[in-house]
């Protein structure tokens, strides 16, 4: 199966193309060669998925009724049949991948009766998100960026754990806070606000991202509130209570405890999928107070695009969505927005361009070759935050 970026929107070509390793493994069966000999030696030689851009072949190994491939990209089949070289319990899958591409998968097998997902034993590279892990298939172009490597080189910064009462949500809400190495009290530093921001600590690796891009002068030192959710689905998806936690109980106890500037220039708000969509609000609810907002695969529902999810929290959005697009507003002076061309919400994210800077803002929009995942998330960290807060600007002295 060939992927290609936009995937049903480009077109795709459903046959499977065929590998030439493969061809000469099974030109090898037909020749005589033990088969278990044969394949013993070619899973020795070789590292899977098997690249030979711009095919990608995985290979499953082991008795079954049957193998599938699983894999989290719109637009394409969910699941992808491997084949069984005759004579043998090798079973293989080639698809073709665009360079630069990254695509999270499991495989899925079939045998006595019962369906097992699980990440694949030939490759050793895997991704975690909250709900386990999931291999990886890293297309020619891709690699980790140096800059989201651990570095025992970089001064670290430090976390604080706050617990910030809330009228509005009715309880107190867990707060870490990053300051960053060479914290000063007679300083002052812009702010940015991290839904999700646990998440994005644990599976994107932000706090080494901060500490790198510090060290290298590429973001000024910043003080970073992330988040820990409660009920996450609620109050993420356009919630006015969480708005107001946000601007009118976390923002003023941050001002308090932590030299802050304060003008909404030096002040964002970021997060990924619901986190963006709460991102959007906030700033929306009270514009003017931040002036920076980093959106990351944003859960943007409109009633016109895209198969909307239904029930009075998607509702909830889809009413905002529609509202701002039809008399957009400046929410905030700066906003970067990013997705991956092989998520379901690409033509939203879209359609949000365009309405932001119809509303003023200055956006700059980036679309990558992966998916609605952490890695993704983490890959377009540096472009966001360097521009949304380029170097060392705010070096600001009492």
């Amino acid at each position: 199966m060939r992927f290609d970026a936009g995937a049903r929107e480009h077109g795709y070509d459903l046959s499977m193309p065929r590998s030439p390793a493969i061809a000469a493994l099974e030109k090898q069966l037909v020749s005589g060669v033990g088969a278990a000999d044969a394949v013993d030696a070619f899973v020795d030689a070789n590292e899977f998925p098997l690249a030979e851009p711009p095919l990608y072949t995985f290979v499953y190994r082991g008795h079954a009724d049957a193998v599938r491939l699983r894999h989290w990209v719109h637009g394409l089949q969910t699941s992808a049949p491997f084949r069984r070289l005759d004579g043998t319990d090798l079973w293989c899958y080639t698809l073709e991948l665009p360079d630069e591409s990254r695509v999270e998968y499991k495989i899925e097998v079939l045998a006595r009766g019962r369906a097992e997902w699980i990440e694949d034993p030939l490759n050793p590279q895997r991704a975690r998100d909250p709900f386990g892990a999931n291999s990886v298939v890293q297309a020619r172009g891709y690699e980790i960026p140096d800059w989201a490597r651990e570095s025992g080189e970089v001064r670290p910064g430090e976390m604080d754990e706050l617990a910030v009462e809330s009228e509005a949500l009715e309880s107190a809400r867990h707060v870490t806070v990053y300051r960053p190495a060479e914290f000063r009290a007679n300083r002052r530093y812009p702010l940015l606000i991290v839904h999700d921001g646990g998440d994005y600590v644990e599976y994107a690796g932000l706090k080494h991202v901060l500490d790198r891009l510090i060290d290298r002068f590429e973001v000024p030192r910043m003080i970073v509130a992330l988040l820990h959710p409660g009920d996450r689905m609620s109050e993420y998806s356009a919630d006015p209570a969480h708005a107001r936690f946000v601007a009118e109980e976390l923002l003023p106890r941050l001002e308090r405890d932590y030299p802050l500037l304060p003008d909404p220039e030096s002040r964002g708000l970021m997060g990924a999928s619901l986190g963006a969509v709460a991102s959007f609000h906030a700033a929306l609810e009270y514009p003017g107070r931040f002036g920076r907002i980093l959106l990351q695969s944003g859960s943007f529902l409109f009633t016109d695009i895209g198969d909307n999810e239904s029930g009075p929290v998607f509702d909830r959005i889809v009413d905002m969505m529609n509202a701002y697009r039809a008399v957009p507003t400046a929410i905030a002076e700066k906003a970067f927005v990013s997705v991956g061309v092989y998520e379901p919400l690409v033509s939203e994210n879209r359609a949000l361009i365009h309405a932001l800077r119809r509303g003023g803002a200055d956006v700059r929009f980036v679309e990558s070759r992966d998916g609605h995942n952490w890695e993704n998330w983490r890959d377009r960290l540096r472009e966001g935050l360097s521009w949304l807060f380029p170097g060392p600007l705010w070096m600001v002295y009492e």
